[in-house]
């Protein structure tokens, strides 16, 4: 019975509203508001200017990341995934791991790069980084 309520209230520790004010400190982001969506299987940033560069070692992963005070960033390992939309439609995206920090707590997240201008959020957080922490979304905490 112990056991079971350790796990419990390690478990209500870790809950999230649907929007929270998100970091992502190793490529310059700070507090920019996450939309946490249950429906989005994967996760995706808003970016602009994504390109492949050419380097001697490779290619490079180039991007500028919303809210970064338009700082480019540069990864050498990517990958590429496609992704299918709410409206079914499928796109070919780069995926980065970096770190997420959300109510403080810093997360490894595997994270698209998208074009989501015309988006209401310019990041989401979807199931899967959800289920990978142990994290639950309260509906009620809105945090805008």
């Amino acid at each position: 019975m112990l056991l079971l309520i350790r796990q419990q209230e390690e478990f209500m520790n870790k809950i999230v509203g649907i929007f929270e004010k998100v970091d992502f400190p190793e490529i310059g982001v700070s507090t920019v508001r996450a939309k946490i969506d249950t429906g989005a299987y994967s996760g995706a940033l808003h970016c602009v200017e994504v390109y492949l560069e050419e380097t001697p070692k490779g290619k490079v992963l180039c991007f500028v990341p919303v809210s970064s005070d338009n700082k480019l960033q540069k990864f050498s390992k990517y990958r590429t995934q496609h992704v299918k939309s709410s409206n079914g439609h499928i796109t070919k995206r780069f995926v980065i791991d970096t770190t997420v920090i959300i109510q403080g707590q810093s997360y490894p997240i595997r994270i698209t790069l998208a074009h989501r201008d015309n988006m209401k959020n310019l990041v989401l957080i979807g199931r899967r980084f959800l289920r990978l922490n142990k994290l639950m979304v309260d509906a009620s905490q809105i945090k805008k």
